[in-house]
């Protein structure tokens, strides 16, 4: 009898397994075939809106919100390690260039309605209106503040948060229980964990774009790749044997502030994302960043005798900046995320993160004004 349950346990498994690998790289092929036949430059995502900011030549492609609705949707149904941001963003910049088509926008008015189509993506996309504002105007360029769209983006913004508000889409939120003290020992292991949060956002950075490097090079068409991915993400799946670094991977979130997460967590959830990104699989890097700063605070606090929850909010904004390089935004993001809690401490990691994140960051087409110090 013993047997007999264990093989049929084992066959539920193994029919489990082929078909959760069956959708992945069915979906992964789908997604390939619509930005092959009908994605034009839409696969480049959020940096088609950014290049078009810089140059202003060429055009933002209309179809790339429906594309990357639906693409992000398939990826969010099936468990992808992505977000949401970069989805309203480009949906953000469709409908404005649908809007400069239709009203014949000038060239420098066109560039403004785009960053307030980021600003509104991302205020919304977090429930944080200010820091919407500024990102609209602050990620399309390190360096460099563009403050004559400052009014637009804070009116898109406000207008997009309220907007999601009304409609009672959910508001994701952590809390910090307690902050020390303001010590000049506080500091010091602030300053450090700052540079290892800085250390790990490049190493997420690089390791998602040379992973959609090779497989461009080497698979080259985006349906092949699509399948590659879905292939070793179930293997990854497999591997760690969870599903814990599939998803959004909220609970996880919540539990690097509630309690204990487990030590690899944040190395597991940076190859997840990084595969699934890198393999034309379509969605945000802000969520999935912020897992991996909060779970590598959470493991950090033990080391540095720091409260779980407060190191866990550092590690979330720090991670995040280093990969945004949007050090004013990130800085706006935890006063807004977490009430202004700490904020002397948030201040120092978001200068840490900038100054030893180098330039490296998520979004390749973020345009270069003034190098940071040392860099």
């Amino acid at each position: 009898m013993n047997n007999s349950f264990d093989d049929d346990n084992g066959k539920e498994k193994y029919i489990s397994f082929i078909t959760t690998l069956f959708k992945w790289v069915l979906w992964g092929i789908i997604i390939g075939y619509l930005y092959k036949h009908f994605g034009k430059d839409s696969d480049k995502g959020n940096n088609v809106v950014l290049e078009y900011i810089h140059h202003g030549q060429g055009a933002v492609p209309l179809r790339m919100g429906p594309l990357v609705f639906l693409a992000s949707f398939i990826t969010h149904l099936f468990g992808g390690s992505t977000g949401r941001e970069a989805a309203a963003v480009q949906m953000g910049g469709s409908i404005t260039e649908m809007l400069n088509r239709l009203f014949k926008v000038n060239k420098t008015d066109q560039r403004i309605l785009f960053m307030s189509g980021i600003s509104s993506g991302f205020g919304s996309a977090f429930s944080a209106p200010l820091t919407g504002t500024v990102f609209g105007m602050e990620a399309v360029a390190l360096g460099h503040m563009k403050y004559e769209a400052l009014v637009p983006c804070f009116i898109s913004s406000f207008s997009a948060y309220f907007t999601t508000k009304a409609w009672g889409a959910p508001v994701d939120r952590h809390i910090i229980h307690e902050v020390p003290a303001v010590a000049a020992d506080t500091l010091i292991k602030i300053i450090i964990a700052s540079i290892l949060f800085s250390f790990t956002s490049v190493l997420y950075s690089k390791l998602r774009h040379n992973i959609e490097s090779l497989s461009k090079k080497y698979l080259k068409d985006p349906m092949l790749i699509g399948m590659v991915g879905g292939f070793i993400i179930i293997a990854l799946v497999h591997m760690v044997g969870s599903r814990d670094y599939t998803g959004r991977g909220l609970k996880m979130v919540t539990d690097a502030f509630e309690g204990y997460v487990p030590a690899y967590a944040f190395l597991a959830k940076i190859v997840f994302t990084a595969v699934t990104m890198g393999t034309g699989f379509r969605g945000g890097e802000a969520i999935p960043l912020f897992f991996v700063g909060a779970t590598l605070g959470n493991t950090l606090s033990g080391l540095a005798g720091l409260p779980a929850s407060f190191l866990a909010g550092i590690g979330l904004i720090a991670v995040f900046y280093g990969a945004a390089n949007a050090p004013i935004s990130c800085f706006l993001l935890s006063i807004e995320m977490f009430e202004g809690k700490g904020v002397v401490f948030f201040f120092i990691a978001c200068i840490i993160s900038y100054i030893f994140s180098g330039h490296n960051g998520i979004y390749t087409s973020q345009k270069i004004y003034e190098p940071k110090a040392g860099c």
